[in-house]
Formats: structure tokens, C-alpha cells, sequence
């Protein structure tokens, strides 16, 4: 019964590179080929799955100096020389161009390349690694990420600050924390997911990208107009302007001082809420000015 060939696949081709590319132009090839191909940068697109499948071993066999030598020499049926097989069952050639000649008697003698059969040698699961966080054969499923909490203050998410994480596997990585953050946003980084937790402040009260302080006003301040200065979470303090006859309670905004918008729009307003701070002993004076109020 005659055998079916192989479908021939150029690996030189697939990584974008001629036949006398250097270790150093594979690996880079791989680098920038895997971060546009990933699964885990492209969920769901079996396309993008396929071709990182392809360049997985491409890069396989092109790093690794012995099976690149065979692969030079025999095309697609290197994996046949390996394993004792007569390449000239396939009727298999080496790419063109790779300077090869057609295979067509036994090869045992080349059996003694070291390094084939079992599992890839460990610079491709290297190179994964520190490109993904992981590492595995070629096509093999990265495994699931890490899952953790992030807690940070409401100042942290006002300016924005990062984390120092540890994975299950003993990496650390820095965490970028955004600001204008809100609590419950999972942030994700390669091999991890963490959700922020934002602490309640007792000073500022938020709603959405809107915040809430309140504000001491001098009872004279509010019945004749002034300024006082109200705190930010950043640190700072701002004059805020008091007009006169404002009740207790009242809420003055102050444009644009409210938490960024993490998504790039336009920053919440932060509300002073006033609460008149009554001149605490009364003097006499005050007092007889109070009774000659009108009840």
C-alpha cells in the first residue's frame, strides 16, 4: 500500500527569516511572532491558536542546532531520520533552497544526534516563560492564572500606585494599580488575576467618579460669605469659596477634583458638604445677637 507524504511546512518561512539566520534572529523572531500569536492574548480565535501552533515548532526545531542540521538536510522527514526511518519512504526533500539532496537510503547512522525524542529541550519552555509566565511544550495550554486580591486606599486609587505580587510558582511581579480605579476591577497581568479592593475612607465618601467631604464652616462664614480650605485625597488642600447665606448641609462643587477616570474620560467633581460650626462657648456678644433674632 503506497503511504500518503506529509505536508510540507517551511519553518524558515513561517518565522519570517532567510536560511542563514543566526540563534539570536530565531529567538527574536519567536519573541515578536509569539506576543501577536499567543491564545491567551487573542481568547477564542482559533486562527491566531493555529499559527501559534506553527511558530511553536518552527522554533522548536530551528533553536536547536542538531535538529535544524537535520531538518537543513532532510525537510519534513528529519523526525523520520531521528527515528531510524528511511527518509526515502516519504519521498520527502529538503526545503528549497535549504541546499539539501533528496534522502533516498537508510540513515541509521545518523541516530547518534543527541537531544531528540521526549520532551523539547528547555530553552523553548525558557523563552515561554519569560514571554508569558509559563512554561510547556509547543501548543501546550499555559495553566490557569493565579487568582489574588489587591488592596489599596482611596488615596492609592486616586494617584495610582502599584503592588508587588507572588504567584504560585515563586515569581513576583509588579502590578500596575491605574488610577481612578474603581473597587472590584480585576486587573490582569500574564499568569494573573487580581481584583482591587478599595478601603472605605473616613473622610471622603465616594459615588462613581464623584466624591464627598465635609467641610467646617465658621457660622460667620456662612452667613456672610468667605473661603475655607477643603482637603483632597491626594494631600493637597484647595480655597473653596463660600457664599453668603449658605445653609448647613449645602454641597459646593468643586469642578474636576474628583477621582480620574482609569479609561482616559474627563475626572468626577469633588463636593464639599458644609457643615456651620456654631462659635463654641457663646461670648456675650454673640449671645445677645442670637436673642434678638426673630423666633
Amino acid at each position: 500500500m503506497k503511504m500518503a507524504m506529509p505536508t510540507s511546512r517551511d519553518y524558515y518561512a513561517l518565522l519570517g527569516l532567510s536560511r542563514t539566520a543566526t540563534r539570536d534572529e530565531v529567538n527574536r523572531a519567536f519573541r515578536r511572532l509569539a506576543r501577536r500569536y499567543h491564545p491567551d492574548l487573542n481568547p477564542g480565535n482559533r486562527e491566531a491558536e493555529r499559527r501559534f501552533k506553527e511558530i511553536s515548532e518552527a522554533y522548536d526545531v530551528l533553536s536547536d542546532p542538531e535538529k535544524r542540521t537535520l531538518y537543513d538536510r532532510f525537510g519534513d522527514a528529519w523526525k523520520g531520520v531521528v527515528a531510524g526511518v528511511d527518509p526515502g519512504v516519504w519521498g520527502a526533500r529538503a526545503p528549497s533552497g535549504a541546499g539539501g539532496r533528496r534522502a533516498g537510503s537508510r540513515v541509521g547512522s545518523e541516530r547518534g544526534f543527541p537531544g531528540f525524542g521526549g520532551r523539547p529541550r528547555g530553552g523553548f519552555s525558557d523563552l515561554l516563560g519569560s514571554l508569558f509566565g509559563f512554561g510547556g511544550r509547543p501548543g501546550a495550554v499555559p495553566a490557569p492564572d493565579a487568582e489574588r486580591e489587591v488592596e489599596v486606599s482611596l488615596g492609592e486609587a486616586y494617584v495610582g500606585t502599584t503592588r508587588q505580587v507572588e504567584l504560585p510558582d515563586g515569581r513576583r511581579l509588579e502590578l500596575r494599580v491605574p488610577a481612578g480605579v474603581h473597587d472590584g476591577v480585576v486587573l490582569r497581568a500574564p499568569g494573573l488575576r487580581a481584583r482591587v479592593r478599595v478601603r472605605e475612607d473616613p473622610t471622603f465618601h465616594r459615588h462613581g467618579k464623584d466624591l464627598v467631604v465635609e467641610v467646617e464652616v465658621p457660622l460667620r462664614c456662612a452667613l456672610l460669605g468667605g473661603k475655607v480650605e477643603v482637603p483632597t485625597p491626594g494631600g493637597t488642600r484647595v480655597e473653596l469659596r463660600v457664599p453668603p447665606e449658605t445653609q448647613n448641609g449645602t454641597r459646593l462643587r468643586l469642578r474636576g477634583l474628583g477621582m480620574p477616570d482609569p479609561r482616559g474620560g474627563g475626572p468626577g467633581d469633588l463636593y464639599a458638604k458644609v457643615r456651620v460650626r456654631l462659635p463654641l462657648p457663646l461670648d456675650e456678644r454673640t449671645r445677645r445677637w442670637a436673642e434678638g433674632l426673630p423666633a
